[in-house]
């Protein structure tokens, strides 16, 4: 699967499904919790903290040792907002341009229940990127061949350095036990996805699956009056799941009702 293809699929550590950045082993100079963070990453030259310049993202300190170790890393770990199969992952380096990680690797888990941070770290985790070349001043981007659910990521970056954003896009896969009653086939925390729209100018239709109410919503650009604009979602063809093992197996939803909600 290419970047472009992947990157049009769910974020599923976004913020906005309930993603957080459980942990670091170290956060110096940026922290941790700006790696999710929905908007794009900018950057004010003439910024200082008390730590010295201020970055938009995850920073760590320089490792210094007169023998280098290529094992050594610093990594943070992100709980997805919806646990789901992970189809590529993008690591954007905007703006560290002398301080970026130079290698990075990804590595998930699948953990039931919530855990606190130090059953997570003995979790077994299972790499889904391999140690690859990383650039500065990028959106790295890593396809991802396993297919199985998870629940964590660990992103390690080698030796240390600057991350802007993580994004780690496929396919939300929700806990049977969760779901009763009647559920809502196209929210994106049920598996639902934009698989193409007419025009995204202004925002994308992928924003009117998003949990809550009052988002930036679908706006497209102005055109003159009986046009026509449209956009198409759909739910995942793997829903709702019959259980949650490690490769899933899926049955066909009804629908009952459609709503639609103009507020905002």
């Amino acid at each position: 699967m290419s970047s472009a293809e992947f990157t049009a699929m769910t974020d599923l550590a976004s913020r906005a499904l309930g993603g957080s950045v459980s942990a670091a082993n170290d956060e110096l100079f940026a922290q941790r919790e700006n790696l999710i963070r929905a908007e794009t990453p900018f950057f004010d030259p003439a910024e200082f903290g008390h730590k010295g310049k201020v970055y938009d993202g995850w920073e760590t300190r320089r490792r210094r040792s007169a023998v280098p170790d290529p094992a050594a890393h610093d990594h943070a770990i992100v709980r997805l907002g919806s646990a789901g199969i992970v189809h590529g992952v993008v690591v954007d380096t905007a703006y560290f341009k002398g301080n970026y990680p130079p290698f990075i690797s990804v590595e998930a888990t699948s953990i039931e229940g919530y855990p606190d941070i130090e059953n997570v770290r003995k979790a077994d985790w299972v790499t889904i990127v391999e140690k690859s070349p990383a650039h500065g001043d990028t959106a790295n981007t890593y396809p991802v061949a396993d297919r199985h659910r998870w629940t964590h990521v660990r992103l390690c970056i080698y030796p240390d350095g600057g991350v802007a954003r993580l994004r780690v896009h496929g396919e939300v896969v929700p806990d049977p036990r969760f779901l009763s009653g009647t559920v809502d086939l196209l929210a994106a925390e049920t598996g639902g996805r934009l698989v193409g729209c007419s025009d995204a100018f202004y925002a994308s239709p992928a924003n009117i699956i998003l949990p809550g109410r009052a988002r930036a919503g679908w706006v497209r650009a102005g055109r003159t009056r009986g046009d026509e604009e449209t956009a198409t979602t759909t739910r995942s063809s793997r829903w709702p799941p019959r259980e949650c093992p490690a490769t899933p197996r899926w049955t066909p939803a009804t629908t009952w009702a459609t709503r639609r909600d103009g507020s905002g």
